[in-house]
């Protein structure tokens, strides 16, 4: 992502707090960009993602992760820029939350893979900041899921590249089980109680 001088100035500036800088790098990456299925701006994920995180911890830098943690994967942002902008420990964590999307592939054909990864470094590798940034994303993601179930139904599944409602669910569960954790925390609780409602219960 190629930035104009004035804002990389902007974002350069050491009187710009760490949140406001991070907000306005994810806006410009993911400028246009929509959810699946609706027209909600992307960038609403991110920052509710920012927000989840804040209610567990004050760390500033996981914060700005958060708003961050979707820029390598679904944006042209590139680790050195995000390196320079914001430096090798938020780096460290966007890099955690994010698949490697192998992108010469139908994405079809590497979701299960994909998503073995990252249940993989949480379950091996990943420390309690990057928990924390998991838990969140994946809470933001469930909350979307159960309120677009409620208006839509199972049609709901057909906006995914993996259309089977029960691999959704077995990957919700293991990425819950991977955080157990910080289930003493209301978000993991939240979390736990929506892959219920929207996968097991009436099953």
């Amino acid at each position: 992502m190629k930035m104009s001088k004035e804002l990389s100035g902007r974002l350069s500036a050491e009187n710009l707090p760490l949140f406001e800088r991070a907000v306005i790098f994810a806006a410009m990456a993911h400028c246009g960009s929509t959810r699946k299925g609706n027209r909600i701006p992307y960038l609403a994920h991110p920052v509710e993602t920012a927000s989840i995180v804040a209610e567990m911890t004050d760390d500033q830098e996981l914060i700005a992760a958060a708003v961050l943690h979707d820029v390598l994967e679904d944006t042209e942002v590139t680790l050195p820029e995000l390196q320079e902008y914001f430096g090798e420990r938020i780096a460290f964590y966007v890099c955690g939350e994010s698949e490697d999307k192998r992108r010469e592939l139908p994405p079809e054909s590497t979701w299960l893979i994909r998503k073995q990864e990252s249940i993989a470094f949480l379950q091996n590798r990943a420390d309690t900041g990057a928990k924390m940034l998991a838990l969140a994303d994946k809470l933001s993601n469930m909350r979307s899921v159960a309120r677009d179930l409620e208006n839509i139904g199972d049609r709901l599944w057909e906006r995914f590249h993996q259309k089977d409602r029960s691999m959704h669910g077995w990957m919700y569960r293991q990425v819950a089980e991977a955080l157990r954790e910080l289930q003493d925390y209301p978000a993991w609780k939240e979390y736990d109680g929506l892959i219920r409602e929207v996968f097991e219960e009436g099953c």
